[in-house]
């Protein structure tokens, strides 16, 4: 099965800004695209931070405040604060950047952004410099994906390509990413595993599994399990 990654479906040309680029420029840049953050690059390209709309709002929220950073403060405070003297983008952003490779699964950018909790990667090459930028917005772009596409895949790709299975013995329907499963197969765990491979597929929300099987081997596989392999005691 092809596997959709944040290459499928991240910006290439992705906007940069360099270290020592000026406050007012940085603010400029992100009007000028209409971007709300650019990674930060060093004189070789390689990304080193990213600077967004948040971190250069520091300046209004600090501005006319007393300057001293009190031992009590919060780290995020504390780093608040520091950010709103700044006038570079090395001293404005956030670093080292969180990186994701063009290749990588799009289940695991979504699970990099929901753990380091934000709202998007720079992409970068095996070098670390820039070759897009993929957004939460970007990775929920696979529900987009046509209807007919989905079961075009879960028929050529999971059933006959996979599986094995000729898919006119299962019939697929698709309504707004909802998969509906009908037929039988040979097995119970022939079954469960058509419904995990089409759940896997890019712009699938639900899978309803209405498929019949002949043997359910998951009885045997589950006495299997719990009560190990049978051992021939022997005579000495």
């Amino acid at each position: 099965m092809p596997r959709w990654t944040v290459r499928s479906v991240m910006t290439e040309n992705v906007v940069t800004v360099p270290e020592d680029m000026p406050y007012k420029e940085i603010v400029a840049t992100l009007a000028q695209h209409a971007v709300s953050a650019v990674p930060v690059v060093d004189e070789a390209g390689r990304v080193v931070g990213v600077v967004s709309e948040a971190d250069l709002l520091h300046k209004m929220e600090f501005a006319g405040l007393e300057p001293h950073i009190h031992l009590i403060e919060r780290r995020q405070r504390r780093m608040a604060r520091v950010k709103a003297a700044g006038d570079a983008a090395r001293d404005l952003m956030n670093s080292p950047a969180i990186t994701v490779g063009p290749d990588v699964a799009l289940t695991a950018a979504a699970s990099t952004m929901e753990r380091e909790r934000v709202k998007r990667l720079p992409v970068v090459d095996g070098r670390g410099r820039a070759v897009g930028i993929v957004s939460r917005r970007d990775l929920l772009r696979v529900y987009l994906r046509d209807d007919e596409a989905i079961r075009d895949e879960i028929r050529n790709q999971v059933l006959r390509q996979t599986l094995w299975i000729d898919p006119d013995t299962i019939d697929v329907s698709v309504d707004q990413g909802v998969v509906v499963l009908m037929g039988r197969v040979d097995r119970r765990s022939t079954a469960q595993i058509v419904v995990r491979l089409c759940e896997a597929v890019p712009g699938v929300v639900e899978v309803i599994d209405q498929l019949e099987h002949g043997y359910d081997d998951t009885t045997d596989l589950n006495r299997h399990t719990f009560m190990g392999p049978m051992v021939k005691e022997t005579i000495p």
